[in-house]
């Protein structure tokens, strides 16, 4: 076993740790560097580690220096851009330490640590980028809800009151023609009535909101059943209680899309939706017999791109596999209670 306190010990983790790390003079001359310090800026022993972006434009006070970080020593980090061999800049986080000073011979040497945050800088972008796609599918999961409601609740009405106003007319008119004219209108009206009841399904089902996820997803199975007479359809689940809204909206739509996606193309002759809970997780697996399609491990084109950002909301996980002449199956795996993306 290595002596921790050896400096071979030391050595290694100088040689193998990921921050850059630079043994500079008052010069800013470099001393010494490892490995990670010079593959992240391409400097060299010998010579002068540069101002940084801050350092470079600030303003200096009479008899400051041009580093802030040595100017002002109290301060422990700060973050700014470095510029890298290739001209290029990089964003760091530094930190700096007077470790050994002459006064004998007035020479000062110091510890620069470099911490890349590039990578960082990347994963709050793909936060950002995140939320953004959250929030627009809220945004617009809200104002289809607003217009079912608004289609339902007072086209739906009004469409209803004209019926009845053309029961009246063919009762208080002693008109046969009329009659058969009437007839027409109402024929044609029920036509338009049975339209806005379905867009209003279709932007948000009733049921969703009032009886849950299961009984829906059955009811969406069975309506593409009697698009798809020849397929057999089954649907099973474990879950009775109600799951989170997000959840729900998010595995109906998911749902939603497969089956179009299948009625659509996939000539299946046999179709399973399965859902249910377990460890805290909720399952959703989607197969079919149909036809198929060689997604070459990437799931674009047919709606599943639209599926894999809904699950991502949920912190889920989309697993889409395909061949030729072999269906597709979709399983999916999201945790039963969510967390909250905050901006």
């Amino acid at each position: 076993m290595k002596d921790l306190h050896s400096n071979d010990f030391m050595d290694e983790i100088y040689q193998v740790i990921q921050d850059g790390i630079i043994i500079m003079d008052d010069n800013r001359c470099i001393i010494k560097m490892n490995p990670a310090a010079r593959k992240m800026t391409g400097w060299k022993i010998g010579g002068n580690v540069p101002f940084c972006s801050f350092c470079e434009c600030r303003e200096l006070h009479q008899n400051e220096g041009r580093c802030y970080l040595i100017d002002r020593q109290e301060v422990p980090y700060f973050l700014s851009q470095m510029p890298t061999y290739h001209g290029e800049k990089i964003d760091v986080e530094m930190s700096t330490a007077l470790i050994f000073n002459d006064d004998l011979n007035n020479e000062k040497y110091y510890l620069l640590v470099l911490r890349d945050q590039t990578v960082k800088k990347k994963e709050e972008e793909a936060r950002l980028s995140k939320l953004m796609v959250k929030k627009l599918i809220e945004a617009r999961e809200s104002e289809q809800k607003r217009l079912a409601q608004e289609l339902h609740d007072n086209v739906g009405q009004s469409l209803f009151s004209v019926s009845i106003a053309l029961d009246n007319i063919v009762h208080r008119i002693d008109d046969m023609k009329l009659h058969e004219y009437v007839m027409e209108v109402r024929t044609e009206l029920g036509k338009v009535m049975e339209d806005v009841k379905l867009y209003s399904h279709q932007l948000r089902p009733r049921s969703l909101d009032q009886l849950g996820l299961v009984p829906t997803i059955e009811a969406l199975v069975e309506s593409t059943q009697t698009k798809m007479p020849h397929t057999l359809f089954q649907f099973n689940s474990n879950i009775e209680l109600r799951l989170e809204p997000i959840v729900e909206i998010n595995l109906y739509r998911v749902t939603q899309e497969a089956l179009h996606n299948i009625m659509k193309h996939s000539m299946a002759r046999a179709v399973n939706v399965d859902l249910y809970r377990r460890d805290g997780m909720i399952y959703l697996n989607i197969i079919d017999d149909g036809v198929g399609f060689n997604n070459n491990g990437k799931s674009e084109g047919l709606g599943l791109t639209h599926i894999e950002e809904r699950i991502s909301q949920l912190n889920g996980t989309v697993l889409i596999e395909s061949e030729l002449d072999k269906g597709v199956m979709i399983s999916i795996i999201v945790p039963e209670s969510q967390g909250v993306l905050h901006g």
